[in-house]
């Protein structure tokens, strides 16, 4: 008997841009952001022509949006990242309210006869809401792709805020209920899916996909910080450990000559739970020449900053992937990282990883990489030379590769 043949379908694709939107006010992206507008701006690129743009908006509606004035978003957006405008708290405000207006919801399309729609999505938006992911769904008569970055309030719900543990449940159970797919960004969170949907019933095909790493031009940043410093880059919340960092640097302050003490960069906003992290950055007199928190700093100037750091320090209890990792790697910049599974799953070989509870190993490794001809830091860059980059071409195809696979399941079906 000969083969059949079955057609690839090429599915439409309804891009959800909801959590950039409820950003519009923010001018320094978290790391959803930075997927979502990688999504919005690699789909573009890849299918064009299969395209679409959707959203709740932050006051609820959902709908499309033109095309046009989701391109103009986009880049308002990312000049806004990258410190190329700025503006009063007021101006920001009346921007915003122009952009909503601009992008708010249009009507849906009828489908078009034998083509699938796949809504896809990068942020965990608006999951927790069953009732509302469903009401989409039935009005795109389309099937669902969603990108899952973790589940680290339900395994360390001590790390989240109150009731996170709980709303992030509502999400992942949302996703057990009506995706057709998930993508994970690692083995790691898969792992965490599979261990979570299993008792549950509610089991998508799900797929890894290790997210892109995206590395701008080699600029100098606006902050400008003296050498020798590390940089630690994430808001600081507490399954960060920021605490760890900031007692190692207090030690050192005690120990050393002012001079002989390498400066700690901050990136990041300042998030919950986090007393004492806090009360060491606004009343320890020990770290206050050696310390330099950064809150609001762009994208190019994060760069920037990384650069120049004699190592990225990320002594995290838990991850669902570690885009910092890659970013710092990117750059031939050496990590110090804890050693957990996806921190492994991200930078390989490379970094140099410890245990994020063991601090005089920390210690040891900060004094090796700061010194002036650190062989530490010489050796990590030579393995850094064997490391694979993710590219976001390499993460879209394989998320368009499943759409593709659903539209083809379906129409066969």
């Amino acid at each position: 008997m000969s083969a059949v043949a079955v057609e690839v379908v090429q599915p439409e694709i309804i891009l959800d841009l909801s959590r950039l939107l409820s950003r519009i006010l923010h001018p320094t992206p978290t790391g959803i952001d930075r997927v979502e507008m990688a999504y919005a701006r690699e789909l573009l690129r890849l299918i064009p022509d299969q395209l679409h743009f959707a959203a709740v908006q932050p006051y609820g509606a959902y709908g499309r949006l033109p095309r046009r004035n989701v391109l103009e978003f986009l880049d308002q957006t990312e000049m806004l990242w990258n410190g190329q405008t700025s503006f009063s708290k007021t101006r920001l405000r009346l921007q915003a309210a122009a952009k909503l207006f601009q992008l708010r919801p249009r009507r849906i399309p009828s489908p078009t006869p034998g083509r699938v729609r796949i809504y896809l999505q990068a942020s965990p938006h608006h999951l927790d809401r069953p009732g509302r992911v469903r009401a989409i769904l039935q009005r795109e008569a389309a099937r669902f792709v969603c990108l899952v970055h973790d589940l680290i309030p339900i395994q360390y719900p001590e790390y989240a805020r109150p009731g996170g543990a709980e709303r992030h449940g509502r999400r992942i159970d949302t996703l057990g209920q009506h995706a057709d797919a998930l993508v994970a960004n690692s083995a790691a969170t898969r792992e965490a899916l599979i261990a979570y949907l299993t008792p549950t019933g509610g089991f998508p095909d799900i797929t890894v996909a290790h997210l892109g790493t995206h590395v701008g031009a080699d600029t100098a940043p606006t902050l400008q910080v003296a050498s020798p410093y590390f940089i630690c880059v994430g808001t600081i919340e507490p399954r960060k450990n920021h605490l760890l960092l900031l007692n190692l640097w207090r030690r050192m302050a005690e120990e050393k000559r002012p001079g002989e003490i390498p400066k700690l960069v901050l990136i990041g906003r300042r998030g919950w739970e986090n007393e004492n992290v806090i009360d060491m950055l606004d009343r320890c007199p020990a770290l206050t020449d050696h310390v330099v928190e950064a809150k609001r700093v762009s994208d190019r100037d994060i760069e920037g900053l990384i650069r120049g750091a004699k190592a990225l320090l990320l002594p995290s209890f838990a991850e669902g992937y570690g885009m910092p990792v890659a970013e710092a790697l990117a750059m031939n910049v050496p990590v110090i990282c804890s050693d957990i599974a996806a921190l492994r799953e991200v930078g390989g070989q490379a970094p140099e990883y410890l245990d994020p509870v063991d601090g005089m190993a920390w210690l040891s490794a900060i004094r090796a990489y700061a010194t002036q001809d650190s062989r530490e830091r010489a050796a990590q860059q030579e393995r850094i030379a064997s490391w694979s980059m993710p590219t976001w071409p390499d993460h879209l195809k394989a998320v368009l590769t499943i759409c593709s696979r659903i539209a083809t399941t379906n129409v066969a079906g």
